[in-house]
């Protein structure tokens, strides 16, 4: 009773994938120009995108500069801050710890973890500083701390 079941399911399928097929291959040989101009129209269109991204990509140009100011020869002398510098451009003496600390490399969350204060606190001191020193970037205000021989 399975046996004639299967064959008939089995013909019933081979009998539908045919249908399909001619179907396809019908569909295929009365709509071929709209195929053919709709693949040329992709081809076309994929071209043209990697075409434009090609010529207006921009080139990657390095920009070495130098920083302009001479060179902090290296003393024999143990180091001082330079007190009257400190005082002068107004640099409070948690504003001077934290300074040394971003020196140090340390992060702000690491700043208020070792000194025991809120992160937010840390970035008000850091924006001081860069105020006073006239820096843009952590690195910067580095820089020209150890110039003014404020940080070792």
């Amino acid at each position: 009773m399975k046996k004639p079941i299967l064959l008939y399911g089995l013909l019933g399928g081979l009998l539908i994938a045919m249908l399909n097929l001619v179907e396809y291959r019908f569909l295929v040989v009365e709509h071929s120009v709209e195929i053919y101009g709709g693949l040329v129209a992709a081809v076309f269109a994929l071209l043209g995108i990697w075409l434009g991204l090609k010529l207006t990509k921009t080139k990657e140009v390095v920009v070495i500069r130098e920083i302009p100011g001479a060179p902090v020869p290296p003393s024999t002398e143990p180091f001082a801050v330079d007190r009257a510098r400190v005082e002068a451009l107004g640099i409070t003496p948690r504003e001077l710890e934290i300074l040394e600390l971003i020196a140090l490399g340390l992060s702000n969350r690491e700043i208020a973890e070792r000194i025991f204060v809120s992160e937010n606190t840390v970035k008000t001191h850091s924006s001081r500083i860069f105020d006073k020193l006239n820096a843009k970037r952590r690195t910067q205000a580095v820089q020209i701390g150890k110039e003014l021989r404020l940080i070792r």
